[in-house]
């Protein structure tokens, strides 16, 4: 049986690590070479890197950036935002990535999930979904551009095509959740995990330590991400993995 994995997030917004809730009212929670360092001590699982804003703002990834936090690093380590073709990708492995996160990118040109994976591995694309529920469609629409952009796709849709054109791995935020510490989206990580055969992240919602062991133990998540709650300190990855522990979840 698999451990489960604790990823801490890095949205990373003119060189520093924002967080604010359902992708707006951002404030300022530190440095992200400090972070990262940080979490590589705590005993984080992963870590994801994810530049919010270098696809509305149309320019790539801070490269710079990504090589000094993957200095601090010894464990695996994701990176998004900006990537629109093959070459991001190589650049972005070149400076220290261990996979490439693709989002906006990937919706507006599908394909370049397979290109990625057929140059790479699958192991190597992290296909990011952000999803918000939408009452006429009576399931979760599909956003891009960090969450500015409603599409046509349900998520369930998305993340099987995802999937077929060969997404090692998805990343499924919630967008009503995020930032709320209400708790992850328990309905949308099942509806997801039911229809793909790849490991799924739950994003968005992380509040207290006994979130993780719902989104583990209710719907199986392989992975729970979280930032804001690690990044000011209000527990640590070390605490939730202590719990998940007492409560029967396989953590490493």
């Amino acid at each position: 049986m698999l451990t489960k994995r604790m990823i801490p997030c890095l949205d990373v917004k003119e060189g520093r690590v924002v967080k604010g809730v359902q992708f707006v009212d951002l404030r300022d929670a530190g440095d992200p070479v400090e972070l990262a360092a940080f979490y590589d001590e705590q005993g984080a699982d992963e870590l994801v890197f994810l530049d919010i804003s270098a696809s509305h703002e149309g320019r790539e990834t801070m490269v710079e950036v990504v090589e000094e936090v993957a200095g601090k690093l010894a464990i695996p380590f994701t990176v998004g935002g900006g990537i629109n073709t093959l070459e991001d990708m190589k650049r972005v492995l070149r400076a220290g990535a261990d996979k490439v996160s693709l989002n906006t990118a990937a919706v507006k040109r599908p394909e370049l999930i397979r290109e990625g994976a057929d140059f790479f591995g699958s192991q190597c694309i992290v296909v990011a979904i952000d999803a918000k529920y939408d009452e006429e469609l009576g399931s979760w629409r599909i956003y891009t551009h960090g969450g500015r952009q409603a599409t046509e796709w349900e998520v369930r849709d998305w993340a099987k095509e995802a999937t077929r054109l060969g997404a090692g791995e998805i990343l499924l935020t919630s967008m009503d959740q995020d930032g709320a510490k209400t708790g992850f989206d328990l309905a949308l990580t099942k509806a997801v995990n039911e229809v793909v055969s790849v490991p799924v992240i739950a994003s968005g919602g992380a509040g207290k330590k006994e979130d993780f062991a719902d989104v583990f133990k209710v719907v199986n998540a392989d992975a729970a991400l979280a930032a804001s709650i690690f990044h000011y300190k209000e527990t640590s990855v070390e605490e939730v993995k202590t719990y998940l522990r007492q409560e029967g979840v396989l953590v490493r």
